[in-house]
């Protein structure tokens, strides 16, 4: 029985419907698909399956350029989720996922794992960890554990992609249980725009609010990656150095022109500046601009002019010794599996799956050091009461268990 489920009423099943936009959307090439129930491989009454979504999304015109994908489901099994996620990253047109209601559980990854995510005004959303259900022995709870442990992980990807941050900052958000109002997930980072349902006009995403509160206190204050923060707040925060401006660009940045135009474009921009300042009535010139006398200015404040061929050199020294510690690390990754092979924790055939997760989570190595050694290694069970072994038998495996994470 599906958990979301639980009275007649519900089995009203809403399905997924692809539509040509009426007059007052009338861009050409826009469609809309409404995700208004669970996600269940089952499919039918019981929800709404990857292999129904994909269907319909199989049908939309060719022409179709963006895709408004309307939500309102409490989620369901991860695996679902998953599928839909990426047949949706796949699909040429653009994704703007809308929450008009409830996005939560394996809802909220699909959201927030598209191109942009959009909240209607006071709709929610909603994380948490993966849970799912075991039957059999010791070692089959260890190893489901491992399993949630790896799902966790994954989903936690899929908001610090989106928002910033950590995969082990979104894991304690997710540990949390959190509920993000529109507002509250446009301050964390996870939605792009906050929709006003009377105007239909998109509202600017402002962090309005002290979510000091949270695990995440809004989109400044995670870890995101791209352009480091030079401030002196992000340098004592993080213990590192923040990056500096150079020289050129502060020089670019006050003249009004691109911080990444040429050296002769800002000593172009520089005489012309003087040129402007000088004093015609007093019969002054300014001196022009030379790469000696911007050497000398950067000196007085610390800073080196460094030959652009110098530069390049560096460059490729630093990629030659990314290139070195990719080589080791790969190496790291297959001896902690080939140790884990032979010590029978993993299956041989299992070692090419075991190296792509350590290359995609390093912190998988201890999920891995975990299993207990001779896992791997076939056990012949001593016959069931009242079964002819010679016959065939549907008796159910006792470790047998079902992984339907939510």
């Amino acid at each position: 029985m599906n958990p979301f489920l639980r009275s007649p009423s519900a089995f009203q099943r809403t399905p997924v419907r692809a539509e040509r936009p009426d007059p007052k959307t009338s861009a050409g090439g826009v469609v809309t698909l409404r995700l208004y129930d669970p996600l269940d491989s089952w499919g039918e009454w019981w929800g709404i399956s990857a292999k129904e979504f994909v269907a319909v999304l199989d049908e939309l015109p060719d022409d179709t350029r963006e895709i408004r994908l309307l939500i309102n489901s409490p989620g369901g099994e991860v695996w679902e989720a998953l599928a839909i996620l990426n047949a949706l990253r796949a699909h040429p047109a653009k994704v703007v996922a809308v929450v008009e209601g409830v996005a939560a559980s394996s809802a909220s990854f699909i959201a927030a794992g598209v191109d942009e995510l959009h909240m209607m005004r006071n709709a929610e959303l909603f994380v948490h960890k993966a849970w799912g259900m075991c039957m059999g022995n010791a070692d089959d709870m260890t190893k489901m554990s491992g399993y949630l442990e790896h799902e966790d992980r994954n989903i936690a990807s899929v908001y610090a992609d989106k928002a910033g941050g950590t995969v082990e900052q979104w894991l304690d958000a997710m540990a949390a249980e959190t509920w993000y109002s529109a507002d509250e997930a446009a301050a964390a980072g996870l939605a792009d725009v906050v929709l006003d349902a009377e105007s239909e006009q998109a509202q600017a995403v402002q962090n309005r609010f002290d979510l000091s509160v949270f695990n995440h206190a809004g989109r400044r204050a995670t870890a995101r990656p791209g352009p480091k923060d030079s401030s002196a707040e992000a340098e004592a925060a993080t213990g590192k150095e923040g990056a500096v401006p150079t020289l050129k660009e502060e020089i670019a940045k006050s003249l009004g022109i691109a911080e990444d135009a040429t050296d002769e474009q800002v000593l172009a921009a520089v005489n012309e500046a003087l040129e402007e300042r000088a004093d015609p009535a007093a019969g002054t010139e300014a001196a022009p601009v030379t790469t000696e006398a911007v050497t000398q200015a950067a000196a007085k404040f610390g800073l080196t002019v460094v030959d652009s061929a110098k530069l390049e050199q560096w460059q490729a020294d630093a990629a030659a010794g990314r290139a070195a510690l990719d080589r080791i690390e790969r190496q790291d990754r297959e001896r902690v599996v080939d140790e884990a092979v032979a010590k029978g924790k993993i299956p041989p055939a299992n070692r090419e799956h075991w190296l792509n997760l350590l290359a995609a989570d390093p912190a998988a190595k201890e999920t891995l050091n975990a299993l207990p050694d001779e896992l791997a290694v076939p056990i012949n069970e001593i016959g069931y009461s009242g079964v002819d072994p010679a016959q065939p038998s549907n008796v159910a495996d006792h470790a047998t268990y079902k992984n339907w994470s939510l």
